[in-house]
Parts: structure tokens; sequence; C-alpha cells
């Protein structure tokens, strides 16, 4: 008599889900599409922050300030959550899991990275740099113009390597 699947496994967890084959590709799609349009926002960002600190009037400097915000709440907020959370679906729904393989674990510190920058450096600078653009004296913003295409420059770098891992997997496991 052959024994009937159990719902338990041998560590007494339920087995896990995987997402089926049209489901796992829809969603690694648009996983895919997000990030990649991730990327593209933020050196669109980091391009306007570069050219506001270098602006010579403080009015194409407030435009550009203006610019950087506008893209970062209409594309670069939303690619960034949408990202997240696809991949942490197909880590779920998927053999790799979220915290399995370093890879992942890597793509997921990095994506947070990125939307902690964000939150906390790209944001609140790109809004007092746009109030002190618009002031008199504006090109008076000091090394604080500069702070921004640093920002951007490392939330570029930090979606290039997330691309780098996709795509190279490197080896090694977190736990088995």
């Amino acid at each position: 008599m052959s024994a009937a699947p159990s719902a338990i496994t041998a560590a007494g967890a339920a087995p896990r889900r995987r997402l089926k084959s049209r489901a796992r590709k829809t969603i690694l799609s648009i996983h895919v599409s997000a990030s990649v349009a991730l990327v593209g926002a933020t050196a669109s960002v980091l391009v306007l922050a570069l050219r506001a600190g270098a602006a010579d009037r403080g009015a194409d400097a407030h435009a550009l300030y203006t610019a950087i915000e506008t893209l970062a709440f209409a594309l670069a907020i939303p690619f960034s959550m949408i990202s997240l959370a696809t991949g942490i679906t197909l880590g779920l729904g998927t053999h790799w899991g979220v915290l399995r393989h370093r890879w992942v674990a890597a793509k997921l510190g990095l994506q947070i990275a990125i939307i902690l920058t964000g939150a906390l450096a790209v944001g609140p600078l790109t809004a007092s740099l746009a109030d002190a653009a618009a002031a008199p004296g504006a090109l008076e913003l000091g090394a604080a113009r500069w702070q921004m295409p640093l920002a951007g420059a490392l939330n570029l770098g930090f979606a290039l390597t997330a691309v780098g891992l996709s795509v190279f997997k490197p080896k090694g496991r977190l736990r088995g």
C-alpha cells in the first residue's frame, strides 16, 4: 500500500505553493518591466540632478528640481513599489525563495536601499533645493546641489547591480 501524499512535510510545515507557469511568467514580465523602467527613471533623475547642479540661473535649477520631483512621484516610486511587490511574490511563489539564495536576498536589500535613498535623501533634498533655487540668491546653493547627483548615482548603482544579479545569479545559499 502506498502512502498518500501528506499536507505536512517532514519538517512539519505545509508545503510551499508554487506559481503556475502562466502566472509566474506574467509576474516575471511585470517585475522585469518595472525594474528596467526604474533604471531609466533613476538615470533620468541623475541626469536632471547633474544639470540642476551646474545651472547658472536659479530659475533653471528650480525647473529641473521640480522636474525631478515629478519624475520621482510619477515614475520612480511606483516602479520601485511594483518591483518590490513582484519580486517578493516571485520569491514566495518559486523555488528561489525570498531569503534562500544570496542573490535574491541581495536584490531585496538593494530594492529597499533604493526606496530608502529616495525617501530619506532624494525626496527631501529635491524639495529643499527646489525651494532654495526659487529664492533670491539661488546660486548660493553650495555643496547641497551636488548631494542630489550623489544620491541619484547611488540609486542607479543599486538598480544596475540588481540587474546584474538577476542575469548572473551567483551561487550561494543563505539556508537550506
